[in-house]
């Protein structure tokens, strides 16, 4: 009776066992299946994967959704220029073929980002993305090139430089035309301006027509404020800031 009691506790224990062995089994096989299934593609890319990936890709186009001055001013070689904000750019996009791969850029990630999110609403598949724009792709000394109609990128350092010869406190800001939260703190700067002129000197630098000093102080995004005394930088700030926190460190 003791012998038949453990010969069926033992067939039980067996049975338990490859049971386990062959849930794991399968577990695994549907994990590594829902691996599969769940494995998603980086499309936002920094400045040296997105050059890594053009040349992966090097048949798969470059657009540059900035305007055609900012264009002008400097590129990405194998770019074309569709103006994201312009009227013919879901047009022209549309020429593409959707089911290929394609690259998007502007200045700082703002515009391409929205860009992207058109052309992947509208059935493009693969909208390879430069996270921080040209901005970045400077900031990693990565090569562009210009209009030979393009003599100019705007101040030099010494013409910088001596914007910050005062005696005051001086504030600079990077600014553009195109850039949401620069035009939101655009109205208060200039009240600033006036309500603080014995303390503060405020001077807005549109970053589109001033790369190559945005490229020397790796201002990389958009705003960005620079605070000066006494020629020193002695604070900054990436990115909207209200009023009543900028007022903190001009005081």
């Amino acid at each position: 009776m003791k012998m038949k009691l453990n010969l069926v506790i033992l067939f039980i224990a067996t049975s338990l066992l490859m049971n386990a062995c062959s849930n794991g089994q399968n577990n695994s096989n549907t994990n590594s299946k829902g691996n599969e299934q769940t494995k998603t593609i980086n499309y936002l890319l920094s400045a040296i994967d997105f050059q890594k990936k053009m040349e992966e890709l090097s048949l798969a186009p470059v657009v540059d959704v900035r305007t055609p001055n900012e264009f002008w001013g400097g590129h990405i070689a194998k770019a074309i220029n569709i103006d994201f904000r312009g009227s013919n750019f879901d047009s022209e996009i549309s020429k593409l073929d959707k089911t290929k791969p394609v690259f998007v850029y502007c200045l700082s990630g703002g515009r391409s980002t929205a860009a992207a999110n058109n052309m992947r609403s509208s059935g493009f598949t693969d909208v390879y993305e430069l996270s921080g724009g040209m901005m970045k792709w400077r900031a990693a000394s990565l090569p562009e090139t210009t209009d030979s109609r393009t003599t100019s990128t705007g101040m030099t350092k010494a013409e910088y430089n001596k914007l910050l010869d005062s005696k005051k406190l001086v504030l600079i800001d990077f600014y553009a035309e195109w850039c949401a939260p620069c035009k939101k703190m655009a109205p208060y700067l200039e009240e600033l301006k006036k309500e603080m002129a014995n303390k503060v000197t405020i001077i807005r630098i549109d970053a589109d027509k001033n790369t190559a000093m945005c490229k020397e102080l790796k201002v990389e995004a958009l705003p960005t404020l620079l605070l000066y005394k006494n020629k020193e930088n002695t604070w900054s700030n990436t990115g909207y800031i209200s009023k009543e926190d900028l007022l903190t460190h001009l005081k």
